[in-house]
């Protein structure tokens, strides 16, 4: 009776939701088996692709697992984590995003069963933990070096590499063609790590065939005045001059004010104006400069003076692309253009402007430092362009991995095949329950190959039994699934190769991400701080809003 009179005790405040138990466990890994679902039918060459319609009425078509999961915009606790892997493995590596994600997904999904046979979740975490530094172990011993090629083995080489990374994007028709394009691009820039060194240009027209690549900097041609068609659009060896200052008249600040004795001084001050802007002009025709650029405005006066002197400028040049003509021509952008001498000014061997589809584009080739290249896109619609531009992006950063860590892996799902071999036969000489938990991580790793057969119609059950069989028999560690027959093949010998570091990051991450989820047990959902985070935004949105209301009020009215 003393036990029923005890009181309640409230340690949340009233409304706060919380799940525990084995039940949320379960709960988190259905919401990732739903997001790994999502991206599964993705992967490999022959993944079908994804369109989202997002609320701005924007439409992306895309393949590439990080993209897809970032504008998914899912809102469970959970799988939030699936889309920071996806993120973390774009970022690090460039590809492998969906592969990340299937399997971390997979990895939980097999983890399911025995949860709810009521088995703890860190007598899996071990067990999966292990697994993966054995299956990461694995990989390590399996990789093949690169190291020690000549330049044009290398070349091949890293051509296989990015050839294998875009026959699973949309671009995958014109693989070899893209993939020399991307490996030059990459040896251009050399030791250098800044991603912004490799521009890459988007303009809508032609076909995928008319993109190519500049082995220097290329732009769009920025805004111009009148005298701009006047000037000379071609130059051998010339001398660039690279600014950050405003070459037009500059009006006198808002509430300037002049007192005069005399009317006649009016004039020295408009003179006055007017010596400066032509001082700073002369000096930049002085410093030998051909070309002038300036991150600034170069006003209707400026254009029209450079033409009379056969220089050519372009003014509003934006900071990314000056930087690139710097590091590619040698030149050091000036703020002042006092006392310019030769060390500063950049050079390369051929300037031109030249019509590349509806645009037209300033083209620096030659350069001296030659640090840097740029890929001009074509294709037909601006969605099509944009999923190239993002294919090539996984390119060039597998391609970077490649040259930095010279060792690569059979892909086609040999290298899984392989390590989901190694792992069983290691849990046979366990003793106790981690022998079923090191098994089901070996089991969940057979999804990439199962999933390369579903997305190309093939039977995957025979196509893994055959698979089974060629690895069991102790010769076939390189084989994988031949995309084109149904059958099986030699990845390597197919020349399907993809970075080591690609398929050590994916495990890593996936089976990090996995145990993380197992190690959760209860979630606490507080909905006055949700209620509290919607009224703000509303609150936000009307103040904006009336603000702009009461401004427009404000200037469109006549005052009394």
């Amino acid at each position: 009776m003393a036990s029923m009179m005890q009181p309640q005790i409230i340690l949340l405040k009233e409304g706060t939701d919380t799940s525990q138990g084995r039940a949320q466990v379960v709960s988190n890994i259905n919401a990732c088996t739903a997001v790994g679902d999502t991206v599964r039918t993705t992967l490999g060459p022959r993944g079908m692709d994804k369109l989202i319609h997002d609320d701005k009425g924007g439409v992306t078509i895309s393949n590439d697992g990080a993209t897809i999961m970032r504008l998914l915009d899912i809102v469970h606790p959970a799988a939030k984590i699936l889309v920071d892997i996806a993120k973390s493995q774009d970022s690090e590596v460039g590809d492998g995003t969906t592969t990340v994600v299937l399997l971390a997904s997979e990895f939980l999904k097999e983890a399911k069963p025995y949860i709810e046979d009521g088995v703890h979740p860190h007598s899996l975490i071990r067990s999966y933990r292990t697994a993966g530094n054995m299956a990461i172990q694995r990989v390590k011993e399996l990789a093949v070096s690169i190291e020690g090629k000549s330049l044009e083995e290398k070349k091949t080489l890293l051509a296989k590499c990015a050839a294998t990374t875009l026959s699973s994007k949309l671009i995958g028709g014109e693989k070899e063609f893209f993939a020399s394009m991307v490996v030059d691009a990459v040896l251009a820039i050399g030791n250098d790590d800044r991603l912004n060194l490799i521009g890459i240009k988007k303009v809508p027209g032609g076909t995928m065939r008319d993109s190519f690549l500049v082995n220097g900097v290329a732009f769009k041609k920025t805004f111009s005045y009148a005298g701009f068609e006047q000037q000379p659009k071609k130059f051998l060896n010339p001398k660039i001059l690279l600014l950050n200052i405003e070459l037009e008249l500059k009006s006198e600040k808002e509430n300037a004010e002049i007192r005069l004795s005399d009317p006649l001084q009016y004039q020295s001050i408009v003179d006055a104006e007017w010596n400066i802007i032509y001082d700073k002009l002369d000096k930049c025709v002085k410093s030998g400069a051909k070309i002038v650029l300036s991150r600034l405005a170069i006003g209707d006066l400026a254009t029209q003076y450079f033409a009379d002197r056969d220089i050519f400028c372009a003014g509003r040049v934006t900071e990314e692309d000056l930087q690139r003509v710097a590091a590619a021509t040698g030149g050091t952008v000036q703020t002042s253009v006092n006392n310019v001498i030769d060390e500063v000014l950049g050079s390369c061997e051929v300037f031109e402007e030249k019509q590349v589809g509806n645009e037209r584009f300033n083209i620096f080739s030659g350069c001296p430092s030659g640090q840097t290249a740029t890929i001009v896109l074509r294709g037909g619609a601006d969605q099509f362009i944009e999923e190239a531009e993002r294919s090539l992006h996984d390119a060039i950063m597998i391609v970077r991995r490649a040259l930095k860590n010279s060792t690569v892996v059979p892909g086609g799902g040999a290298i899984d095949m392989e390590i989901s071999k190694y792992l069983r036969q290691h849990a046979r000489t366990i003793a106790g329950k981690s022998q079923f938990f090191v098994n089901s991580f070996a089991k969940a790793l057979e999804v990439i190959p199962r999933q390369l057969c579903d997305n190309a119609g093939f039977d995957a059950t025979d196509v893994l039994n055959k698979l089974r069989q060629k690895h069991a028999s102790g010769e076939g560690a390189n084989y994988g699934v031949d995309i084109n027959t149904g059958g099986i093949a030699d990845s390597f010998a197919n020349f399907v190769w993809e970075p080591a570091v690609v398929k050590i990051n994916a495990i890593n991450a996936a089976t990090e991400a996995s145990c993380l989820i197992l190690s959760v047990d209860e979630t606490v959902k507080n909905p006055k701080s949700e209620s509290a985070q919607g009224e703000a935004a509303a609150g936000a949105m009307a103040g904006r809003g009336g603000g702009a209301m009461r401004g427009r009020g404000g200037r469109g009215m006549r005052r009394r």
